[in-house]
């Protein structure tokens, strides 16, 4: 799927530069397809001022690229922020944190102008929730956190070795029924302990580009 993404990150690279200036901050999300969108972007870097990240990684390679990494509480404006998906419905609902990074990436695309989401064409799906869903939560609320997701009909698997950039960890959540996205994430953030979960339904993408082979 490798061209697919590069077709993706080229077509999102198409899409933001008439809107970009010398004062621009573009929001940059994290894993694989976002890894080419940063190889392009850095080919433009010269049309833009720096960009916030939604994780460690991402922020090293960018910074790898000369291009200013800043902090979300030291700008005023984010133009657009770009990211991908691990999946996506025929309404623009998602699931994300594949890569752990979810929570900040739900700060950084609510903090922004404009959520504009770039996959390859394996991540569509008809619904929600072959995927595992991850939910990021601390690591001493862990268990109660599990039991009360085993109560909504899912099961919570610990992933192991890893720990998120915030410091906590990583439930993923199997067979939980996600025919409702709004609701569900709405109630599972209410679980005390939890940060926040993948499910992007109240934080969805105003705009899809689809790479294809």
């Amino acid at each position: 799927m490798s061209n697919a993404k590069l077709n993706a990150s080229l077509e999102a690279i198409e899409y933001i530069k008439p809107k970009i200036n010398m004062d621009s901050i573009i929001g940059v999300g994290t894993g694989s397809t976002v890894n080419f969108f940063i190889e392009e972007l850095a080919k433009i870097k010269q049309l833009f001022k720096g960009a916030v990240s939604s994780s460690e990684a991402s922020s090293q390679l960018l910074e790898a690229h000369d291009i200013e990494v800043f902090e979300l509480n030291d700008v005023n404006e984010i133009l657009v922020y770009i990211d991908g998906a691990d999946e996506v419905d025929p309404s623009n609902n998602l699931i994300k944190g594949g890569g752990g990074a979810h929570t900040r990436e739900k700060i950084v695309a609510s903090a922004s102008n404009e959520f504009v989401c770039i996959v390859d064409e394996s991540k569509l799906v008809k619904a929600l929730g072959n995927f595992p869903l991850p939910i990021e939560v601390m690591i001493k609320s862990r268990s109660y956190v599990a039991r009360e997701v085993v109560k909504l009909g899912g099961t919570p698997i610990l992933r192991a070795d890893f720990i998120t950039d915030q410091g906590n960890q990583i439930l993923d959540i199997a067979d939980i029924k996600i025919d409702k996205p709004e609701i569900l994430e709405q109630r599972l953030n209410l679980i005390p302990g939890v940060l926040d979960n993948g499910i992007f339904a109240n934080c969805r993408p105003s705009k899809l580009i689809i790479g294809r082979n």
